[in-house]
């Protein structure tokens, strides 16, 4: 993948939701929503405070994260759907 975001921003892929329930049926992609958990893939270096430092990211590339499900801007890369988010719009890290 050939994306480096910058400052505060993360670039997540969706992890994609099961089409079919436990019992077997097929969840049309009318009745579904977007998925709200994703892997991050890529992270910028940080955000900068008043004083100029740089504050290092909390997540870190290969976290599985949960984020709202609106966040983020879609981009396509390498044919490749992701989203890019700030830090900011992820509101858990799952472990």
């Amino acid at each position: 993948m050939n994306i480096r975001p910058l400052h505060d921003r993360v670039v997540v892929r969706r992890v994609e939701e099961k089409k079919t329930t436990s019992s077997g049926l097929i969840i049309p992609d009318s009745a579904t929503e977007k998925p709200s958990e994703g892997v991050v893939v890529a992270i910028g270096n940080g955000k900068k405070n008043d004083n100029g430092d740089t504050i290092a990211l909390d997540v870190t590339v290969d976290n599985k994260v949960l984020f709202a499900q609106y966040a983020g801007t879609e981009i396509k890369v390498d044919g490749e759907k992701l989203l890019i988010m700030k830090e900011s719009d992820i509101v858990a890290v799952i472990k």
